[in-house]
């Protein structure tokens, strides 16, 4: 499984960073986590077919996690028709309000029947041959959601958007082992993070979803720290394979 860092940055694209993107591979296939830019865009400079895609998918309904989701959504509609991925909103209102958009964006005409746009809640939100994510809720708005990951026998966390690591940081992260947790820095501090994060079973850490002009100084004073697990920050085109 390679896990691809396409957007790093808080709830503003900065010059060097644009806003919360990942793209998951497996075996040939591609997953969308989070769509706060032009996810599209990556794929097409990659060369990787759209009809790979197999799954697009947002934590929660905040613009810098699911702006890309439009463009994508509308050049699958209407131009990658041999694309086949499924949607997945964080919302029931939400597929509704994005097949209203695709429509009054072609004059009228309803999408095409079998693009596959859905919502999911929490529990286990989408599961094929490759992996199977699982949303777990947060307090950091109305329907937002970690996603706890499992492929070819490893598992990930992205924590998305929390409300803060002492209040709502997922469970599963202190009861699973995990091969690596990716924990946004937009909201606290890392320092805030740490004694929380010593007590998880994760052998690797990363921060994003990043907000450098808050936590820069704690953010490099904790990475020159020594910690039981990996531990560091993530930024836009690093690539891991797991």
């Amino acid at each position: 499984m390679k896990i691809i860092f396409y957007g790093t940055s808080h709830g503003v694209p900065e010059p060097h960073r644009r806003c919360s993107s990942y793209i998951l591979e497996i075996r040939g296939s591609r997953y969308l986590i989070d769509m706060g830019t032009n996810v599209i865009e990556e794929l097409r400079r990659r060369g990787i077919p759209i009809e790979t895609v197999r799954l697009a998918i947002c934590t929660h309904p905040h613009g810098d996690h699911t702006d890309g989701i439009i463009q994508f959504a509308d050049l699958v509609n209407w131009y990658f028709k041999k694309a086949d991925p499924e949607i997945l909103l964080p919302d029931e209102r939400l597929p509704a309000a994005l097949k209203t958009w695709l429509t009054l964006n072609d004059n009228g005409k309803p999408p095409r029947e079998d693009l596959r746009i859905g919502a999911f809640g929490a529990g286990v939100a989408y599961e094929d041959e490759n992996l199977r994510l699982t949303a777990i809720p947060t307090q950091h708005c109305v329907n937002s959601y970690a996603f706890l990951i499992e492929a070819e026998g490893k598992r990930l966390l992205f924590t998305g958007d929390l409300r803060h690591p002492t209040a709502d940081f997922p469970q599963v992260a202190f009861e699973t082992e995990l091969d690596l947790l990716v924990c946004e820095l937009a909201h606290f501090s890392p320092d805030d993070c740490i004694p929380v994060f010593d007590k998880t079973k994760a052998k690797r850490i990363l921060h994003s979803h990043i907000h450098e002009n808050r936590w820069a100084a704690a953010l490099f004073g904790q990475i020159n720290k020594p910690h039981p697990y990996e531990y560091g920050a993530a930024f836009d085109g690093l690539e891991l394979e797991l």
